[in-house]
């Protein structure tokens, strides 16, 4: 092997951290035989909805996204969902390192809608590596470009999306609304003397005609 290879070896949720975070743990190899002295990488993380199959559930809740099934030939396509960087200590032939994978539970993101819409199963994912190499050798420092080619497939399971986001958001989500639209919606609740937000939103739904559980 010659130039560098990416694999990505586990990716797992971080339960102690400010915002929610997935942990990439990559395999770096590199085939050159020169020490690398290090690696400031830069990485585009795509889901590939294409990839997986999807049942009825999980159909209606991605046709907001994705149109019906009867679209999905042309609407069904990979999309970013994030990009991150990190800097990787110096190596010589091949070495592990943590990326840190920071996500948001806001439905404006793309990404947080399709995961949401997910019942079971695995994301398929890939992730897009760029970046600089430094090494070091007995002529001195030198200089190349991580290949442009350089990328790694990996099958997040639905299950650990979800218990990360359980660390932050219990039996709960985030939708961020404009400001006018809280003071109308804050305004309906004190109006009806409605204890919480729940319950605001069921009655506005009930008002519109939709089912509430």
């Amino acid at each position: 092997m010659s130039g560098l290879g990416f694999s990505v070896l586990d990716m797992f949720a971080e339960p102690y951290t400010v915002v929610p975070q997935l942990t990439a743990r990559l395999r770096i190899e590199d085939g050159t035989g020169e020490r690398i002295h290090a690696i400031v990488l830069h990485c585009q993380v795509r889901i590939e909805p294409q990839r997986r199959r999807y049942d009825d559930a999980e159909g209606d809740g991605l046709r907001g996204l994705f149109g019906g099934r009867e679209r999905w030939p042309d609407t069904l396509k990979p999309f970013q969902w994030m990009r991150c960087d990190t800097t990787v200590q110096g190596f010589t032939g091949a070495t592990e390192v943590d990326l840190a994978l920071p996500c948001t539970y806001d439905f404006d993101v793309i990404g947080s809608r399709y995961l949401h819409a997910l019942g079971d199963g695995e994301v398929p994912l890939t992730l897009l590596f760029s970046g600089t190499v430094f090494t070091r050798g007995g002529a001195g420092f030198g200089v190349r470009q991580v290949p442009w080619e350089c990328e790694a497939r990996h099958a997040l399971p639905v299950a650990v999306w979800r218990r990360m986001m359980s660390f932050h958001f219990p039996n709960s989500g985030w939708i961020r609304l404009d400001q006018d639209v809280i003071d109308e919606i804050a305004d309906f609740r004190a109006r009806r003397g409605l204890i919480g937000w729940d319950e605001t939103v069921r009655v506005l739904l009930a008002g519109a005609g939709e089912v509430v559980v």
